[in-house]
């Protein structure tokens, strides 16, 4: 469980947002590349507007949010989170699509430290879903 919570919290720290809503860009993605970029865009969204049901249903893996216990357990867990991020900023660097997983490299600037990260995506139906971060 405590390796489930430290990935909950690298997926949010990776993706912390500012209170003033910077935005992830995903204009330079097509297709499926655009569709992955818009997951990682839509989690900082979530966060910077704290809607912890939706990054739980929409913006995280099925097994993350099953191990942390389901919806409620994961909302918990991330209401946690939500209150250690601030001011942190994103840019998905690049996006590699295979079959029905993606790796996309995000850069992350926190605390003026900048540090660029794998995030792994899974399809999941007809959304990219976030399933770990590296």
């Amino acid at each position: 469980m405590r390796r489930l919570c430290a990935l909950t919290c690298a997926v949010l720290s990776a993706a912390g947002a500012t209170a003033c809503g910077t935005t992830t860009s995903t204009a330079g993605f097509k297709g499926a590349e655009h569709e992955a970029a818009q997951t990682v865009a839509d989690l900082q969204a979530d966060i910077t507007s704290s809607e912890r049901k939706k990054i739980c249903e929409r913006d995280l893996a099925a097994p993350i949010v099953a191990k942390l216990g389901g919806v409620k357990g994961c909302e918990a867990a991330v209401k946690n989170r939500l209150a250690e991020i601030d001011n942190t900023e994103l840019n998905v660097e690049s996006v590699k699509v295979e079959g029905d997983r993606a790796t996309a490299q995000v850069k992350s600037v926190y605390g003026g430290k900048k540090q660029i990260r794998t995030v792994t995506l899974a399809k999941e139906g007809s959304r990219w879903r976030i399933s770990s971060i590296g």
